[in-house]
């Protein structure tokens, strides 16, 4: 086969995957996701297990050792068999804790400790660059079967061009953005899909060989009984060693758990617990068809081969052999998708631990302000350490393949990587079952593990060191995972029980093993709408600005509050810093709530009280806990009606002071300047000015009793709408220029995205154009800052609504004024300064309210922010043609 048609094959298929990434990903952005949520997709996904490692070295492993190759298939079963149901709670915790990786995991149940989540880090990073290296090592080799003439040519370069091409794509659809939940749907697809592109291969193949090249199944059973007669080795392969099948076994069936990459799919990526009902049994049905045929190709290759053939690349080489080269096409593909999917949730796993445990905690420890906030751009900042994170982690794992220049010590690196992740597991499970637990014997389990691993198995693996030497008929891999196992579980188990957990501990404690989501009870703190202002300023710098608006309202409207700040509650502050977790890792969430929100929402006595609850009153508890909830809504909604009432009351009467003095002073302007026009022997030039300074206030007098009259008209639903189609960037246009009037003098920075104001807008545009105006003049006359700049951004959204934000970068609006800037009867400024009643923004409000959207107050931007809403057209409107082609 020639090399062009092989390069020509795999750049088609890698095609393919990112086609199938993007239309995925383009599809969770629309909502459409309930197809990329199927149990299908999620069980499909789970194969990333089999790597290259199993869909070449399978076959290997069983031509040397026999039957012992099914270890490796049997540790999942058991696990997702038997123990499906263990498994979904795992999901459970995880999911209710926004868990983002396993290094998080055990952070967040040891009180969010990042030097524990380093510590686990560290071990995933030094078991899987030598497992992506394997991954490397096997593309390289199954290219050398196909382009054996021109191996040199080729096959120097193939471990380079497949890192880059997979570090690209997992940047791409791996690091797109910052979710809450980071979950990826087009790399799960795309593994999904390449899941049965190896599934088929292999079954094909398998077929092949048993009914191809041997006669059926009793054929193949003869030529494995002469195999074994003849071959002493493999005939040791076919007895059952129970230390060293017991500790294969085991190792693998926690390996399923603990690997990075498959904590990712089986966990981070799922959409809940209930898909494992599905993958319970499904995941062991795609693992036997994956072993079903490995050893009839093990024992029909040497059979079939040159003596001294790699037995890793019998799948490859037996149907090239005989002349099956599309056969052999589909397996290399098969192949291939084994090792790329593997790479690519591996780097996904690995950058997000080491972007949240290593580089973040770091760069906010360099460049903390002084006044205790994170930096700017702190998404920015994370989504870059998880691209550069991923860059490394791929190039580590070439890096590694190129020095080790492809020698068997790889072939050794599957176990390996098992039996390192394994470390984790005890502290994992003990933190899941043991409310006893602490953060001391994690740490002391799993820096033991760690050392003991390295010493036994690690650094013998690579050539350094020999390992220990057991008691005859002790097996030595399983002398050393007993040992490495035994002594960390032992550690753990003592410097739990000699230590005692903190209220943090304590209360992770009881989340975690009874799977419920404790949050502490308590009043409002000081100070907590300047804090909460603050708090949503770091939520916008990670999520973005409307994400966390949501997330705010959301919160604010559960309390029983209008607006978008909650009171800083413990249930709030717990429930935010779940979320931040989902974005940067529990450690690093935690520690952030702490410096901004001054640490008021997690007191000790409430979680010393929430840790305090025994398991038989949790229904109670949840009972009385959603009365109090509901009792304490109903009290906030009522104080704040009586703060507001109170407030408006004030308002009403400076108002009414307002509007009498305001037509008071341009009644005597006429009527005096009036007594003097009647005057015979006045100038002309007198009666022409004072004729203009009566034209001047009886225009003023018209305007306030046009207001009035407006405001009257909107509240009484009685305004008729001239709607039309209009672009949106031209509105715009008109508004700065109309509102240009207002502080002239002040040169303002207009800051716009103009290729996004260029959407139709179905609206009355004269209302719409008199809300813009109105926002736009307040900001030309109140932005206080040196160098006053006003940001517009429009954008239109998924349910074809427009939102239209105006943002200036002065000091804002007071947090006392802020719920009232939209009330009849209040002003921004000094009620008795010259200027109007202060009725501009109730009556922006009643426009938007008659047009079918809303004008709101952005807290939390950095200035006075104010959103107009726009939906796709007026209630009430027909669809005309000329809306139909606008929309």
């Amino acid at each position: 086969m020639s090399v062009d048609l092989l390069v020509g094959a795999c750049l088609t298929y890698v095609a393919l995957m990112f086609l199938v990434a993007f239309a995925a990903d383009r599809a969770a952005v629309r909502g459409k996701i309930r197809w990329l949520d199927h149990p299908v997709v999620y069980t499909l996904s789970l194969s990333v297990y089999c790597s290259a490692w199993t869909f070449f070295g399978g076959v290997g492993y069983a031509t040397r050792s026999g039957l012992e190759f099914a270890t490796i298939y049997l540790g999942p079963t058991i696990v997702f068999a038997g123990a499906w149901w263990g498994l979904r709670r795992l999901v459970r915790v995880a999911r209710m804790h926004h868990v983002t990786s396993i290094a998080d995991l055990i952070s967040a149940r040891f009180g969010k400790s990042n030097p524990l989540a380093a510590l686990v880090t560290l071990i995933a990073v030094i078991a899987s660059t030598p497992y992506i290296a394997l991954q490397l090592q096997s593309v390289s080799l199954s290219f050398r079967a196909f382009t054996i003439d021109s191996a040199d040519a080729v096959q120097g370069n193939t471990a380079l061009w497949v890192a880059g091409g997979l570090a690209v794509f997992t940047i791409i659809f791996g690091t797109r953005n910052l979710a809450a939940d980071e979950r990826h749907h087009g790399v799960v697809t795309a593994i999904a899909l390449e899941a049965v592109v190896k599934l088929v291969s292999f079954l094909l193949l398998g077929i092949f060989v048993v009914w191809g090249l041997a006669d059926g199944p009793a054929d193949v059973i003869a030529r494995i009984a002469r195999a074994t007669a003849a071959d002493k080795q493999l005939s040791e392969g076919w007895l059952l060693k129970p230390d060293r099948w017991t500790a294969l076994i085991m190792v693998s069936g926690i390996a399923v758990v603990t690997l990075p990459r498959m904590f990712q799919v089986m966990v981070v990526e799922a959409a809940d617990a209930e898909r494992l009902r599905v993958a319970g049994w499904a995941f062991p049905a795609y693992l036997f068809a994956m072993s079903l045929f490995v050893l009839p190709i093990a024992i029909v290759g040497r059979e079939l081969l040159p003596e001294g053939s790699n037995p890793d690349l019998f799948v490859l080489t037996l149907p090239l052999s005989q002349n099956q080269n599309a056969l052999a096409l589909l397996v290399f593909l098969g192949g291939f998708s084994a090792a790329t999917s593997m790479v690519v949730m591996s780097a996904i796993a690995l950058a997000t631990m080491v972007s949240n445990h290593w580089l973040v905690p770091v760069w906010l420890w360099l460049l903390r302000k002084p006044d205790g906030q994170d930096p700017d751009d702190l998404g920015r900042f994370v989504l870059n350490a998880r691209r550069l994170a991923i860059l490394a982690v791929v190039g580590g794992g070439w890096v590694y393949h190129q020095a080790s220049g492809g020698s068997a010590a790889l072939a050794a690196m599957g176990l390996v990587a098992f039996t390192g992740m394994a470390q984790v597991f005890p502290a994992m499970l003990g933190g899941l079952l043991w409310r006893g637990a602490t953060r001391v014997g994690a740490y002391a389990g799993v820096g033991t593990g760690l050392v003991m691993w390295l010493v036994l198995i690690f650094l013998p693996s690579v050539g350094i060191g020999t390992g220990p030497v057991f008691p005859a008929g002790v097996d030595q891999l399983a002398g050393s995972i007993g040992l490495s196992l035994g002594v960390n579980t032992l550690a753990f188990l003592t410097l739990s029980l000699l230590s005692f957990p903190d209220p943090v501990e304590r209360l992770q404690g009881l989340s975690f093993v009874h799977a419920v989501e404790p949050e502490g009870p308590g009043a409002p703190t000081d100070g907590n709408v300047r804090g909460a202002e603050s708090l949503m300023a770091m939520a916008r710098r990670i999520w973005g600005a409307d994400p966390a608006l949501r997330f705010f309202q959301a919160e604010a409207v559960a309390q029983g509050k209008t607006g978008f700040l909650p009171d800083l509650t413990p249930r709030f502050l717990t429930r935010l810093e779940r979320r931040l977790a989902g974005s940067v890792g529990a450690a690093t969430a935690h520690a952030m709530i702490g410096r901004v929100g001054g640490g008021a929402g997690l007191s000790v006595s409430d979680l010393m009280e929430v840790a305090g609850e025994a398991s038989r009153a949790k229904e109670e508890a949840r009972r009385l806990e959603t009365a109090r909830d509901e009792l304490d809504r109903t009290a906030r909604q009522l104080r704040e009606a009586n703060e507001k009432l109170t407030e408006l009351s004030v308002q009403k009467d400076e108002f009414l002071g307002q509007v009498s003095h305001e037509l008071r002073t341009p009644m005597t302007s006429l009527r005096a300047f009036s007594e003097l026009l009647k005057l015979p022997d006045l100038p002309d030039q007198d009666r022409t000015r004072f004729a203009g300074i009566i034209h001047d206030e009886a225009g003023r007098l018209t305007r306030l009793l046009d207001d009035l009259l407006d405001l009257s008209v909107l509240e009484s639903g009685r305004a008729a709408l001239n709607v039309s189609v209009a672009n949106l960037h031209d509105l715009i246009d008109r508004a700065l220029e109309a509102a240009s009037a207002s502080g002239p003098e002040r040169n303002f920075t207009i800051d716009r995205d103009l290729p996004s104001e260029h959407v139709p807008v179905i609206t009355d545009t004269d209302r719409l154009l008199q809300v813009l105006i109105n926002i736009i003049s307040n900001a030309r006359k109140y932005c206080d800052a040196e160098r006053p700049e006003l940001r517009i951004r429009a954008r239109r959204l998924s349910d074809r609504s427009t939102v239209i934000d105006v943002i200036d970068n002065g000091s804002g609006i007071d947090l006392d004024r802020q719920a009232l800037i939209f009330e009849k009867f209040s002003r921004l400024n000094d009620p008795m300064r010259a200027g109007g009643a202060g009725l501009g923004l109730a009556i922006c409000l009643e426009i938007m309210n008659a047009l079918g959207g809303d004008v709101t107050y952005l807290p939390g931007q950095g200035g006075a922010a104010f959103r107009v809403t726009l939906p796709a057209r007026p209630p009430g409107q027909n669809r005309t043609e000329e809306a139909e082609e606008a929309g």
